[in-house]
C-alpha cells in the first residue's frame, strides 16, 4: 500500500521558514517524480515545486521561486520543501505527491498518480 505522508507544517509569521517533509512507502521510491501542490481556502489546488526522479531536474510556480526550494533523499524515501521567506499568501494545506513518468516532472496535478493528506501551512502577517 502506497503511502505518502507530509510533515513540518504550522503556524509561522510572514518572514519565517518551515521546511516541509513527505515520506513515501509502498512504491519504488527513486523512479517517481516528486510534487509539491498546495489548496488554500476556496481555491484551487495548484503546483508548488516538482523534482524529478533522479533530482536533475526541477521547476517551481512563479510564486515561490528565489523562495522555495524542493529536494530529495532517495535514500530515506522522502521530499523536502524548504520554504523561505513565507508570506500570508503562503497559507494553504501542502500536499506531496507521486509521478511515475518519466521526463520532466509535471506542473499539473492530474498526472500524478499518489498524494499525501497534506499538511496546514498558516502564516500571520
Amino acid at each position: 500500500q502506497v503511502q505518502l505522508v507530509e510533515s513540518g507544517g504550522g503556524l509561522v509569521q510572514a518572514g519565517d521558514s518551515l521546511r516541509l517533509s513527505c515520506a513515501a512507502s509502498g512504491l519504488t521510491f527513486r523512479n517517481y517524480a516528486m510534487g509539491w501542490f498546495r489548496q488554500a481556502p476556496r481555491k484551487e489546488r495548484e503546483f508548488v515545486a516538482a523534482i524529478s526522479a533522479s533530482a536533475e531536474s526541477t521547476r517551481y510556480a512563479d510564486s515561490v521561486k528565489d523562495r522555495f526550494t524542493i529536494s530529495r533523499d532517495n535514500a530515506k524515501n522522502t521530499v523536502y520543501l524548504q520554504m523561505n521567506s513565507l508570506k500570508p499568501d503562503d497559507t494553504a494545506v501542502y500536499y506531496c505527491a507521486a509521478d511515475l513518468r518519466i521526463g520532466l516532472p509535471s506542473l499539473s496535478p492530474h498526472v500524478y498518480n499518489y498524494w499525501g493528506r497534506g499538511t496546514q501551512v498558516l502564516v500571520s502577517s
